[in-house]
């Protein structure tokens, strides 16, 4: 695939009823430590997907087998409606999925630009075509209305929580992105940076990106999610429209899977029976 800065950040969201990623019985091990079992997700495009789930629920593994980090080791992944296998990070940038993880990986001593470009650097005549780096994380940066940053080309260093949140999410949009996996981005952040990057979320959602938000903060959750889905041990055991959850049923199914209360099942999400 020929990766386009910006491309990722045009259009607008379009209905189908099909979801952009599927996932449907993944399986995942670690030795002899099953991490996933039967776990169906459904990302559709441009909607919000909170993922929820406490400690050890396997959030961060199902991320890491969406984005090419782990191998499945059972069930199917769907992309646009066809079956795909990935089994590398590569695997899953050529589909357009992209992940920001919490520590963001942004170099300190780069600045915004050699980091939006940092391994995907522009070449022109054997040298860095700078001024075409700079040209396209400044649109990427504008589309997103990421307008706090004094200068595209000041070290990463010198920003705010939230700036620096804003330019990895601005980063993993530039490459023909569909898909993009958030981990814990307003972890740490202050009230007013918290709100910029839940607006930046806003803004993928509309632009007609499929996100999936991983947080334990289910007022940024609630905030910005259209769908919610809840892994407790493992498994998958509620998924649905954001608008049938509250927090309380939310916290239910992290701690308990939902045995304590099925009946109180949010209207319009789905439970996986737990063996």
């Amino acid at each position: 695939m020929n990766h386009d800065p910006g491309a990722g950040v045009s259009g607008e969201a379009t209905a189908s009823s099909e979801p952009l990623l599927k996932l449907r019985g993944i399986d995942k091990h670690f030795g002899a430590v099953q991490a996933l079992y039967q776990v169906n997700l459904d990302l559709p495009a441009g909607q919000v997907t909170g993922l929820c789930g406490d400690n050890g629920a396997g959030k961060s593994v199902l991320t890491r087998c969406i984005a090419g980090v782990h191998q499945i080791d059972h069930g199917q992944i769907f992309f646009e409606g066809r079956p795909v296998h990935i089994r590398t990070t590569r695997d899953a940038a050529s589909l357009g999925i992209e992940t920001v993880y919490q520590d963001l990986a942004l170099a300190d001593n780069l600045d915004i630009v050699q980091n939006m470009f940092l391994g995907r650097e522009r070449l022109r005549r054997g040298l860095l075509d700078e001024d075409s780096m700079e040209r396209a994380a400044a649109e990427t940066l504008s589309s997103l209305r990421v307008t706090t940053v004094r200068s595209i080309r000041q070290p990463v260093a010198s920003l705010s929580g939230g700036q620096r949140q804003s330019v990895a999410v601005a980063k993993a949009v530039m490459w023909n992105s569909k898909v993009v996996l958030l981990d814990e981005p307003t972890a740490a952040l202050g009230v007013v940076q918290t709100k910029m990057v839940l607006d930046l979320v806003r803004r993928l959602r509309d632009h007609g990106l499929a996100v999936m938000v991983i947080s334990h903060n289910l007022n940024d959750v609630f905030e910005v999610a259209d769908r919610i889905a809840v892994l407790h041990l493992g498994r998958m055991v509620a998924e649905g429209p954001a608008s049938g959850f509250d927090r309380q049923s939310v916290i239910e199914y992290m701690t308990t899977g939902g045995k304590n209360g099925r009946s109180s099942l949010p209207v319009g999400a789905t439970v996986k029976e737990s063996a």
